[in-house]
């Protein structure tokens, strides 16, 4: 063996110092293709000689705590790498004959292995052997044509191809056992930073998974070419939406005797004159921009503060942008009115033109609706909207944008 290795790396040694360049293209894909399988043959020698060593206890005899310890030492690989040597190295000693013939003759590779032998494992569990000796023959040959990750899809329906009097029920039997595990193991953790934002991690089984990408995906899309959100902030922001979107309805839970709301707390003069930061309910603290913009389209609570901070007197809550002229509003801008913007009237807030706070009316023509994220963009960006002699909204972009600074509209939901 150590002979025929050793003139197997001489003439790889001879074919690296033939030039590429004087070969034909014809000459260098069968190259290529002698080289992958050579490649094959050798990991198949490798993981033979590994399984044996670990099998002899070589490793241990030498001093190491392991196999994979060892081989770490021995050649020169990260831990995680040699763990995998052995554990391909007993995949393929666990392996039908069918399939080390196969990678020792180039056929497939080390992972395809892997997915042949543990798809042949739950055939045969599920259909006995000769099922599985069949399902080695038809898993070869799909593995000249497709990677491990394709073969390993196409392994969940091998039972339709060996055994399909038994296919529907094991296929049954696995989407159970799927279902359970997602019941299992679903969770959302919410970690509140100590600046008020919140970590979220979790798992979402199959149902939930398609409920959120149902709802987050149409928002999460840019929306325009100076849309310069990462894909992470805009799914960041589609969910916040539809968030919104659930408090608008008035249909969740109660909360303590109200309906479900975000409480933000501010002084009249921080925010008549943009100074003042207001405070959640929660405990963190918005900016001042940020309390003006929630208060475009919120349900506003007047109260009378006394030096300490008690309430003295409390006022009527009235809603700004609600009712009849809400729809008066979604009549006229069909969704959100900037520029490019197809987002439809559900997703979209009321905007005062000129802030409620610096006395602007609640009324038609003072409002426009705009989705969340160009809600924001308008507050904190140099965009300014008006309202043009048709009562129709327009928007003036910033100079550095249009010099010319011309007035732009939404036509993404003109009628004809």
């Amino acid at each position: 063996m150590i002979d025929a290795l050793e003139q197997a790396e001489a003439a790889v040694a001879a074919c690296f110092d033939t030039p590429a360049w004087a070969a034909s293209e014809h000459d260098l894909v069968a190259a290529l293709d002698a080289t992958h399988r050579v490649e094959q043959r050798l990991a198949a020698v490798k993981l033979t000689l590994i399984r044996e060593l670990d099998g002899r206890g070589t490793a241990t005899a030498r001093g190491a705590s392991s196999t994979a310890v060892w081989l770490r030492d021995r050649l020169r690989l990260g831990v995680g790498a040699a763990r995998r040597l052995v554990e391909l190295a007993a995949a393929l000693d666990a392996a039908p004959a069918g399939v080390r013939d196969a990678l020792a003759g180039g056929a497939v590779d080390v992972e395809q292995v892997r997915v042949i032998a543990g798809t042949v494992e739950t055939v045969q569990a599920s259909a006995g052997p000769e099922a599985a000796d069949k399902a080695v023959g038809v898993l070869v040959d799909w593995a000249t044509q497709f990677d491990a990750t394709l073969l390993r899809k196409l392994g969940t329906r091998i039972l339709d191809h060996v055994a399909p009097e038994v296919a529907d029920a094991a296929a049954e039997a696995a989407l159970r056992a799927q279902e359970s595990r997602a019941a299992r193991d679903r969770h959302v953790t919410i970690s509140e930073q100590p600046d008020g934002r919140l970590r979220l991690a979790g798992i979402l089984d199959t149902e939930a998974a398609a409920v959120l990408r149902a709802a987050i995906d149409p928002l999460t899309a840019p929306t325009g070419p100076d849309d310069t959100r990462t894909p992470g902030q805009r799914r960041h922001d589609a969910l916040a939406d539809v968030c919104r979107l659930a408090l608008r309805t008035g249909e969740l839970p109660e909360n303590g005797g109200d309906v479900a709301q975000v409480v933000v707390t501010t002084s009249y003069d921080g925010l008549a004159r943009q100074l003042g930061t207001g405070a959640l309910d929660i405990g963190a603290h918005l900016t001042p921009e940020a309390v003006r913009r929630l208060a475009c389209d919120a349900a506003v609570l007047p109260a009378v503060l006394g030096g300490s901070g008690q309430p003295l007197d409390v006022g009527r809550q009235r809603r700004l942008v609600t009712g009849p002229l809400r729809r008066a509003l979604v009549l006229r801008d069909r969704g959100c009115a900037f520029p490019g913007c197809d987002r439809p009237p559900r997703w979209c807030d009321g905007h005062h033109i000129r802030h409620w706070a610096d006395g602007g009316p609640t009324s038609l023509d003072n409002a426009v609706l705009l989705c969340g994220h160009h809600h924001r963009h308008l507050h904190h960006s140099d965009w300014v909207v008006r309202m043009a002699g048709d009562g129709h909204p327009e928007f003036i972009p910033p100079a550095w944008l249009d010099p010319d600074q011309l007035p732009r509209r939404n036509l993404y939901h003109r009628r004809n």
